[in-house]
């Protein structure tokens, strides 16, 4: 038996997270440049280049985005002028206009944006949201005929319509213009609009592509009250706290304008003179004025409604800790999105429009109400969905790719929520519905970074009803009798586009750092990537071989625990929790861990902590395997040994390479004839039928990385 301390590592790796690590090259030369130019942390510069920003040009435009050149939005968006004529008319003729929302924080925020921006420049407008109980999503033939009905000229949709080719088709014959504003992908047939606003419409390379629906009607209403001469301070400053909630609830791409535009929203959003964001801040626990932290739970109608008066009546009010994208995220999103999935979206229409402050206290005391709601019915769909899929599904994952889960009585308004808690868990998409009655079903997906959901449901368009979406997520309707055929045609997408090694949950990582590097000031240098979220991500850091000295069960689900790292002979040691990690508890004593930094104030005193993310078992240095491999002598005495790896054969050996000095290498040979090659104190190794052909893979990467530890494992565990 093997004596080294790779084999010793060997643990139960039930206990940790099946995830793959995907971490980030260093490129020291451009790091320092970078650092240099700019006067920050090599660290800093080094998450810049990650997030693709490796020239001067691009870094001095993330650093200080208002030194981005906006072109004109009439430039990029072809149909803008022709909506802004049909509008200009429309407020011109006091014809009646009419706005079909969404029911997600996106489509409310942008019904409510226009619906204030109309308003204000003296348009007749009311609006419409379909149910999502009774309906599903975007603009439909009844609401058509009610506009008609009640003798709406112009219909604007916001945040859906692309896909709607009948409906709009019926707008026309009857006689209404539209104007579709949306940012979804685009159907292979596009629906006869007067006009269509979508970005992805435009070119690739424009500031304006990433927008989400709300950042659409944005650029709308923004240009109307231009062109109308009506562009005050006041108005444009709520569409712009309108746009930063909706984008960032959204899961828009912080880039581009909507890095530039949010940076300034989240200035502005903490001080709102907006009724309803201002009750909406308070009710969330994210700003507290005259009410202590832990009294947040227990806030009645008049304490809150005292400290709001507080706040809207103190000169010069400014917050002191101010909004990131996580408070938008985690708290005031899924507040707003809560109600378009389980109660009526009008709820939220009324908190976002209304200057009445006691109206806008009593919708934010029902979004607080209904989001407790929504956690319950998440956390009871999700056992059941977990059960189901361990029960009917798990054994045949690799084969099928996807998860295709539909069960009756669950509420449709939430199981998008859980299809994302399924990828996290599994690692595979998941498209998951639930009966609307015997012969629909109705669904949401999610995916991973290596399948596009809307793709997947273009491929299975002639047995579904409707459907839409984008890359990671989509809507979707079935015939009941077509159940087995779409999972049928589901899996086989995914096996066209997804390999073994794409089924575990990737977990993106930046850089190294050690314990004795997370401070205060790394803290704070953090703040220039800020507002981080889709593609800029929060930083996520990884350290290797950490102890873990103390660790237990906190709440319902998450274990805190202290961590110890040794650096120039000194001990280090943090604080971190790892949110719902309690099936991994007890985590082995020494593993590699990724994390987010977190700052805690207790007690009056602000310190670091992690945020765990990952784990794994610590991967042997060069200098550990070089040990290992030298247990043997030739290949000769060390016959081949069979191993299973993910359900899957493989045989490996230690070979002394004749042609290589005598090098000794580890050969694993997978089923389909395919070898890896690795020596040690190397990094990369050989893939192929033959060296001649053999192309060079990172060895420190999945799936090399645990494929190579099985091997020795199994060398390690054969007696000879």
């Amino acid at each position: 038996m093997l004596n080294t301390s790779f084999s010793t590592s060997i643990v139960n790796t039930r206990r940790l997270p099946n995830q793959r690590w995907q971490i980030q090259a260093e490129k020291p030369e451009l790091t320092q440049m970078l650092a240099d130019r700019f006067n920050i942390s090599p660290i800093i510069s080094q998450l810049l280049i990650n997030r693709g920003i490796d020239t001067l040009y691009d870094a001095e435009i993330f650093l200080e985005p208002e030194l981005l050149n906006l072109p004109s939005p009439l430039e990029d968006f072809v149909d803008l002028a022709v909506s802004l004529e049909l509008l200009e008319n429309a407020i011109a003729s006091q014809a009646k206009i009419a706005i079909c929302g969404d029911y997600d924080a996106d489509g409310m925020t942008s019904t409510a944006l226009l619906l204030r921006s109309l308003r204000h420049l003296g348009a007749q407008v009311d609006y419409a949201i379909p149910s999502r109980m009774h309906e599903g999503y975007g603009v439909n033939k009844r609401i058509i005929e009610e506009f008609h009905s009640e003798g709406v000229e112009l219909i604007l949709t916001v945040d859906n319509g692309i896909s709607a080719f009948e409906p709009i088709a019926r707008a026309r014959e009857l006689g209404l213009k539209v104007i579709i504003t949306d940012h979804h992908d685009i159907p292979q047939k596009l629906p006869p609009a007067n006009a269509i606003l979508n970005p992805k419409l435009i070119r690739e390379d424009s500031p304006y592509r990433g927008v989400a629906g709300v950042g659409v009607a944005y650029i709308l209403a923004v240009s109307l009250a231009e062109q109308l001469g009506q562009a005050n301070s006041d108005i444009t400053t709520q569409m712009l706290e309108l746009f930063t909630l909706g984008t960032i609830a959204d899961l828009a791409p912080l880039t581009g304008v909507n890095r530039r535009w949010v940076q300034s929203g989240l200035k502005v959003l903490p001080k709102s003179n907006l009724a309803g964001i201002q009750a909406l801040i308070q009710m969330s626990g994210v700003q507290l004025i005259g009410v202590k932290q832990h009294q947040k739970d227990n806030i009645t109608p008049n304490s809150c409604r005292d400290a709001i008066n507080r706040v809207s009546t103190t000169p010069n009010f400014s917050n002191p800790k101010s909004l990131k994208p996580e408070d938008i995220g985690f708290r005031l999103g899924p507040r707003i999105n809560a109600i378009g999935r389980i109660a009526d979206p009008q709820i939220v229409i009324e908190l976002l429009t209304t200057d009445d402050m006691g109206m806008a206290l009593e919708r934010a005391m029902q979004c607080e109400s209904i989001n407790r709601q929504r956690q319950d019915m998440c956390k009871q769909i999700e056992e059941e969905a977990i059960e189901y899929v361990e029960t009917r599904h798990v054994a045949s994952l690799h084969d099928d790719r996807v998860l295709l889960v539909v069960c009756p009585g669950w509420h449709h308004g939430v199981i998008g929520i859980v299809a994302s808690r399924l990828v996290e868990r599994y690692g595979v998409p998941v498209f998951i519905g639930t009966y609307e009655d015997e012969g629909h079903i109705r669904g949401s997906a999610r995916g991973i970074p290596e399948f596009n959901i809307f793709e997947a449901l273009e491929y299975c368009h002639d047995l579904l009803g409707k459907y839409g979406g984008h890359k990671a997520a989509g809507g979707f309707s079935i015939p009941a009798e077509n159940l087995e055929l779409v999972h049928s045609r589901l899996s086989e997408f995914a096996n066209k586009c997804l390999e073994i090694q794409h089924l575990k949950p990737l977990l993106k990582i930046d850089t190294l750092a050690n314990l004795n590097q997370l401070n205060q000031k790394l803290y704070r240098q953090l703040n220039v990537l800020e507002p981080c979220g889709i593609e800029n991500p929060e930083p996520v850091f990884w350290t290797p071989n950490v102890r873990i000295i103390e660790q237990g069960t906190v709440g319902k689900a998450h274990i805190k625990m202290t961590i110890e790292q040794m650096v120039d002979n000194r001990r280090h040691t943090i604080k971190a929790i790892a949110w719902r990690w309690r099936e991994y508890c007890p985590l082995p004593a020494n593993i590699d861990i990724a994390y987010k930094l977190r700052e805690n104030t207790f007690n009056g005193e602000t310190n670091i902590e992690l945020e765990i993310i990952g784990a794994r078992l610590p991967i042997p240095t060069p200098q550990s395997q070089i040990i290992l491999f030298n247990q043997f002598k030739s290949v000769s005495t060390k016959p081949r040994t069979q191993f299973e790896h993910l359900g899957r054969s493989y045989t490996c050996c230690i070979y002394n390479n004749d042609k290589n000095n005598g090098a000794l290498e580890l050969r694993i040979q997978n089923p389909e004839g395919k070898i890896l090659a690795v020596t040690p104190n190397s990094t990369t190794g050989l893939l192929g039928i033959s060296r001649r052909d053999a192309k060079e893979v990172d060895i420190s990467q999945p799936p090399y990385d645990t494929i190579i530890r099985a091997a020795l494992q199994a060398l390690d565990n054969d007696d000879f």
